[in-house]
């Protein structure tokens, strides 16, 4: 199916980067522990950020919902948005159009 996005990928990339990386424990994803997160430099952490947010918009056109460290994230086709959540809170809309 994939995600229709008509914006350029890069933006929408830079955009779920920006959200990923304020989701508590989100490098939990790639089943790091907490030492290891810690002991990254701050461009290191950016990657691994960047690289999440890529494997995440791709995921989302086979699973609308991903769950990453204490958040989930949710593809909504009807509104062309992808939606970043922790808790009950809504906490990034990422336009895809």
């Amino acid at each position: 199916m994939g995600v229709r996005h008509a914006r350029e990928y890069a933006d929408i990339l830079k955009d779920l980067t920006a959200a990923v990386g304020e989701i508590d424990s989100s490098y939990t994803f790639f089943e790091m522990e907490p030492e290891e997160w810690e002991a990254l430099t701050v461009d290191d952490r950016n990657e691994v950020m960047e690289a999440l947010a890529d494997d995440v918009f791709f995921g989302l056109g086979e699973d609308p919902v991903i769950a990453v460290g204490n958040g989930v994230i949710t593809y909504n086709n009807k509104h062309h948005i992808i939606e970043v959540s922790q808790g009950e809170k809504v906490t990034q809309i990422i336009r895809l159009i």
